[in-house]
């Protein structure tokens, strides 16, 4: 935990009191992280209010048991309403920069298309996003990862090779890079940049200040304008530890809470919303697996976790749920979590742990009437809660997700291949898998999904009556708010979502801050 940093305040050490600032940003994540550098770079006072904990490199001990509880939220056990997908959304200074597996993907082409033409974002084009994305391109060292990859990336690489399929490199944000492969547990050598040691140290030495532990109840509205919000000290499991409120004022507030934070602050805020839309279409890209036995060492929690990519089967022609496959990092209770049987089935499993290759695929929703995504909603105790149901269209895209991962590892070398289902056995040909996997009952619990990317909720649009907020992030009812995250996609993006959220959240914060600059001389 931070310690000494006059800057870094332990919410559970103030008590009950006012606090002022010019710019309130909720969430210190890729949305709130990259505005607060923005901001404080115009010299305004920037309040940055994290619910997690203020960890640094000295926390990170690549410890599963220990990294889960501290840096994801729910202790990584994050569920929809139904059980059906685990959700891994981190929790503490850098939101999920601070844990994710540093692939950037700027925001695909015909993503991108689609805004445009279905919901009126004409200022989304391709040729007006790319200086954004390579702004902070340069800003976090984001490259295709120039190391070679490590055997359980190498496996895509060389299924798809051998099948005729496209891989091609990720791209990464790192800088000094030591290949260990640990990422998802916080970087111990400060070579991922996240937010955690790039946007908010620079915001910081500029003046501004982080309130972590630091729950925001809800937003403060008067007269039709956010002017602060009302915060509660929690614990490291986000339980309130007194009641003893601290009141925000601040001239503008940036809701950067992410697609389950932003729609719970906005309906425990009983925002006015006229078409219902706080909370709705919130997208996942859900994530089905496979695991291959390889006949050498692969050894998948080594070296870059992602690195390369297939994007073979990402934009379908018929109405199908297009998938990406990439590589799943291997440590063993993640693992544990998706190759699930018991016994004496799961010790066989585990005992070749070391030849294990992972694939995954996230699938791509929100495109098709067909996928509709879920619904943030709050239990009786204000918690945010997610409705995602799954269907028919999103089932098909799973099982061919399936076996196109199966066909992929049978082509890598594979001796055999455990899909994550309940029923599923090792296979040891492509034929006895390609028939098992055609077989399978595909339903909640039974096929085991996950997912690391949350999207939507606070839609983005032209047409005030299926948006939240407009083309500049505004949200539409209420003066002296913004949302700058991930929750304002009006559908996923077909890749890892962090590097859209940082090139989209530099264009909306510069355009703010230069308006608010402007409204400031006047």
């Amino acid at each position: 935990m931070i310690k000494n940093d006059p800057q870094a305040i332990d919410a559970n050490q103030l008590g009950s009191r006012v606090l002022e600032t010019d710019i309130a940003i909720i969430g210190s994540g890729a949305g709130g992280g990259v505005s607060a550098e923005i901001f404080a770079k115009q010299g305004f006072r920037v309040l940055l209010l994290e619910e997690g904990p203020y960890l640094t490199a000295r926390d990170f001990k690549m410890q599963e048991k220990e990294a889960y509880p501290l840096l994801y939220q729910e202790s990584a056990a994050r569920k929809t309403k139904d059980k059906a997908i685990n959700i891994l959304q981190g929790r503490s200074v850098g939101g999920s920069t601070t844990v994710n597996w540093t692939s950037s993907f700027r925001t695909p082409d015909k993503t991108l298309a689609h805004w445009q033409k279905h919901y009126g974002l004409a200022d989304l084009s391709p040729d007006k996003m790319a200086p954004w994305f390579e702004k902070m391109e340069q800003r976090l060292n984001i490259a295709p990862w120039a190391t070679p990859a490590n055997a359980n990336n190498d496996a895509i690489s060389r299924g798809a090779k051998k099948l005729g399929w496209s891989a091609r490199t990720i791209a990464r944000n790192v800088k000094g890079c030591a290949n260990l492969g640990y990422c998802g547990m916080g970087c111990l050598l400060n070579a991922k940049q996240s937010m955690l040691v790039s946007t908010i140290p620079a915001a910081k030495k500029l003046g501004a200040k982080v309130l972590y532990q630091a729950r925001v109840e809800r937003l403060l509205i008067e007269a039709d304008k956010v002017v602060g919000c009302e915060v509660y000290p929690v614990n490291h499991a986000s339980k309130r530890t007194h009641n003893a409120a601290i009141t925000i004022k601040a001239k503008h507030t940036i809701l950067s809470a992410g697609s389950i934070g932003s729609p719970a602050v906005l309906l425990r805020s009983k925002v006015p919303d006229p078409f219902n839309r706080v909370g709705k279409r919130t997208f996942l890209h859900p994530v089905v697996a496979s695991a291959a036995f390889m006949p050498h060492q692969v050894n998948g929690f080594y070296g870059a976790p992602q690195s390369i990519y297939s994007d073979e089967f990402l934009w379908p022609k018929a109405n199908k749920m297009g998938f990406k496959i990439e590589a799943a990092p291997l440590h063993p209770s993640l693992v544990s979590t998706v190759l699930t049987p018991f016994s004496e089935q799961h010790f066989d499993l585990f005992k070749d742990f070391s030849k294990i290759q992972g694939s995954l695929a996230l699938l791509r929703d929100g495109f098709s009437e067909d996928s509709q995504g879920g619904q943030v909603w709050l239990d009786k105790f204000g918690y945010p809660k997610l409705d995602y149901p799954l269907n028919d269209y999103f089932w098909t895209g799973a099982r061919s997700a399936l076996l196109a991962m199966a066909e992929l590892q049978f082509a890598a070398g594979a001796k055999s291949v455990y899909p994550s289902h309940m029923d599923a056995k090792k296979y040891p040909s492509w034929h006895q898998a390609n028939k098992a996997i055609k077989q399978f009952t595909m339903k909640e619990l039974k096929t085991m999904v996950f997912s690391a990317h949350l999207m939507g909720g606070n839609a983005m649009g032209a047409d005030d009556k299926l948006s939240v907020v407009d083309e500049q992030g505004k949200f539409r009812w209420l003066d002296g708010l913004h949302i700058f995250d991930g929750s304002i996609f009006p559908t996923s993006i077909g890749a890892n979502p962090q590097l859209s959220i940082y090139g989209l959240v530099a264009k909306l914060a510069t355009n703010l801050s230069t308006q608010v600059s402007k409204r400031a001389s006047e």
